[in-house]
């Protein structure tokens, strides 16, 4: 029988985390009963961190908990690349900028002083580069600049995006045709972990919060390595643990800046990463579409809606938000099934994490959201435990998967090849 490992401090929170045993290592469980729609639980990020090419397009968030800091019409504008785009009712937009307030010592900025304090108490301090304009040979700011690069893998899946915005799937990575690429990591959550250690006043309890996440870099039973940790990679890999070293290097995090434990790091960030997204533009719409008007001026503004994500779909694709990577103790307790009852949303447009149900739980039930996207969970069985496999060490064996056993080992490029040949006809 299953141990259990109460990991909740309320008796009534409706969930708890079990040992399952191996190989899955551990699952959360309902304790009462969910309803479809209902919130299961609630909870924000140890850490979190937004990518890095996202920030370097001009996706602008609060550094600290991802809220947007473009109001609505700028995002639309600069989205679509029409200057001189206006959204009517203004008021829908919940974006204060008044309230956006900066670091005093380098260009970060904040949603507000409290997100800024609360940066600068939990790893600001020790990240801020003490500049406004950086200096290119700093360890931390060539580590970004190594991640942005290195980060791009020809393998990533994907599937939105114009023609010009999607993956090169060839073993050469080919720069000038990378526009909005698909980030699923960064290498700065690693710095925030490190140097929220580093600030902590309990060091070896703010270490064990974070190594109550898996980090294993090898499935040792299915022989499975992470993708992010094959030995193409193992030169890059030795180079950013070099510049991590120089730029946060201390005894109390040494253990994570050897090569086992950088590999480590690495590997605990790479499966247990949340995806965060947030966006003016999906708030004003939301906001817009609770408003009581009359229906002409309804039907009116519906049509400049659509005009608008026509717009945007032409020009950005399906990179409309700020995005993101967090470690949720919680979320990351959820193993994945290709059929998931639950999911994690953020209507708070920050990194306030709600688990929802998608499916009626019952008690007893184990709470499991989906590791994959919208677009790759409609992929076929092989392509999703490939993917699976790279990214998060384990074979799918969910319901799903085991009731397609039978279906044909058809690749996601084959797949991809045949929307591209869709799209052209």
């Amino acid at each position: 029988m299953a141990t259990k490992e109460v990991t909740v401090e309320s008796e009534d929170t409706g969930v708890e985390v079990r040992i399952i045993g191996d190989p899955v290592g551990k699952g959360l469980f309902a304790t009462r009963d969910f309803k479809s729609g209902e919130v299961i639980f609630e909870e924000r990020p140890l850490v979190s961190c937004q990518f890095l090419w996202n920030a370097a397009y001009g996706y602008l968030a609060c550094d600290f908990c991802m809220r947007p800091l473009e109001t609505a019409e700028e995002n639309a504008c600069r989205l679509t690349q029409n200057p001189q785009l206006t959204l009517p009712y203004p008021e829908c937009c919940d974006t204060k900028k008044d309230a956006v307030v900066e670091c005093p010592y380098c260009d970060a900025s904040y949603c507000s002083r409290d997100c800024r304090e609360s940066a600068w108490n939990q790893y600001h301090e020790t990240l801020c580069l003490r500049s406004f304009m950086p200096d290119p040979s700093h360890p931390l700011v060539m580590l970004q600049e190594a991640w942005k690069w290195w980060g791009l893998q020809p393998d990533t899946y994907h599937c939105q995006g114009s023609a010009s915005q999607k993956k090169i799937r060839t073993n050469e990575v080919e720069y000038g045709q990378m526009h909005y690429p698909p980030e699923t990591a960064c290498i700065m959550l690693l710095a925030r972990i490190i140097a929220t250690v580093r600030q902590a006043a309990d060091k070896e309890g703010a270490t064990a919060l974070f190594m109550q996440f898996c980090h294993r870099t090898v499935n040792e039973e299915e022989e499975i390595a992470h993708k992010l940790l094959g030995a193409e990679f193992h030169d890059q890999l030795e180079a950013l643990r070099v510049m991590m070293e120089k730029g946060l290097g201390a005894p109390e995090v040494q253990h994570w800046l050897t090569p086992e434990g950088f590999r480590s790091l690495v590997a605990l960030v790479g499966t247990n990463g949340q995806g965060i997204g947030t966006s003016p533009l999906s708030r004003w719409v939301r906001n817009c579409d609770a408003l009581e008007i009359s229906a002409a001026e309804r039907e009116k503004l519906d049509q400049i809606v659509d005009d608008m994500y026509v717009q945007l779909e032409k020009e950005a694709g399906g990179f409309l938000n700020n995005e993101a990577s967090g470690l949720y103790p919680l979320q990351s307790s959820c193993n994945h099934s290709c059929d998931p009852n639950a999911m994690p949303t953020f209507p708070y447009n920050n990194f306030h994490l709600v688990m929802t149900a998608v499916k009626d739980i019952s008690a007893g039930d184990e709470i499991c959201v989906s590791y994959l996207d919208e677009c790759n969970l409609s992929r076929s069985r092989h392509s999703r435990i490939t993917i699976l496999r790279e990214n998060y060490l384990f074979t799918c064996r969910c319901t799903k998967c085991e009731e397609q056993t039978g279906d044909p080992d058809v690749t996601s490029e084959e797949e991809m090849d045949e929307d591209e040949e869709e799209e052209d006809e």
